[in-house]
């Protein structure tokens, strides 16, 4: 296997999704600072995942844009981030207009650039907030427009390992390749005394997904749901 591009965001999701990418061959990670309220923390866990995986080849790239566009809790500090369980049918305040491809365009420039041949997003739809751009035809979408508009001579995979998984399974499946979740971060807001908030839509299906898998969370929490 060749050459991989991971986008690593720093939770828990794109950090199982490094480690299967890594036990296939060598990889470059790729992080996205966009003006979210965890920016900061999100790019410690993002450091510290990499650090742990030996990953050399980094990059890290400033999407202000997305915070000027607006349209997001994470992003406008004026929105309040929900403390409610995710509810089915509907996009949540906290999703991002059309971000996975942004963060897609840059993976793929930069794995076209390296002559990567995959790049790999640890997007969840089965267990997640309901956002549309991770569902899997978004990414069979955004695949096609990849062959389509790349040179002729480059492949890119777009990989979504965990797509169809539950947080449950993920954390299974972290447990078994070792995946370091105490160096992750999946909360909303950022730390208080280093402890996620516990209440916001990331972290509760977190410690829901701990909690089925019948695992123990290493993170800290300031309260729970």
């Amino acid at each position: 296997m060749g050459l991989s591009v991971v986008a690593i965001s720093g939770g828990m999701d794109s950090c199982v999704t490094l480690a299967i990418a890594s036990a296939g061959g060598p990889v470059g990670g790729l992080h996205v600072k966009y003006g979210q309220r965890t920016e900061e923390r999100e790019l410690r866990a993002f450091k510290a995942v990499a650090d742990h995986y030996g990953v050399e080849s980094r990059l890290v790239v400033a999407l202000d844009y997305l915070k000027k566009i607006g349209g997001s809790s994470l992003t406008d500090e004026s929105r309040p981030i929900p403390r409610t369980e995710p509810r089915s049918g509907g996009v949540p305040s906290t999703y991002v207009p059309f971000r996975n491809a942004h963060v897609l365009s840059v993976a793929v420039s930069w794995a076209e650039a390296m002559g990567a041949d995959s790049v790999y997003v640890g997007s969840v739809e089965e267990d997640s907030s309901g956002y549309p751009d991770c569902r899997a035809e978004f990414y069979d979408a955004f695949g096609a427009a990849v062959e389509a508009g790349t040179r002729p001579d480059t492949h890119i995979r777009i990989v979504t390992p965990l797509i169809s998984m539950s947080k449950a399974e993920i954390v299974k499946k972290g447990i078994e390749l070792n995946v370091p979740f105490g160096l992750t971060w999946s909360c909303y807001e950022p730390p208080v005394d280093e402890k996620a908030c516990g209440l916001c839509e990331s972290c509760r299906l977190r410690i829901k997904g701990f909690k089925e898998a019948g695992a123990r969370d290493p993170l800290s929490y300031a309260a729970m749901p």
